[in-house]
């Protein structure tokens, strides 16, 4: 066979994190290397008025103890 065989797959980035001091967390936001790769990301992702990424609660499907 022979050609170009394209796959078309939606794709679904998400991240956990447990965070231990809220206001720490926060300043990690406000650097130079993290606006700009915000900046770098806005017209791939959706974003906030200030190229911030969009964030969303994820539904629990279960949780182990």
């Amino acid at each position: 066979m022979t050609g170009v065989q394209t796959c078309a797959l939606p794709i679904f980035l998400f991240g956990y994190i447990e965070i231990e001091d809220e206001e720490l967390w926060s300043k990690g936001a406000d650097t130079a290397i993290n606006r700009k790769w915000w900046d770098f990301m806005a017209d791939i992702m959706e974003t906030n008025p200030d190229n911030s990424p969009v964030s969303k609660d994820l539904k629990l499907l279960f949780h182990l103890d």
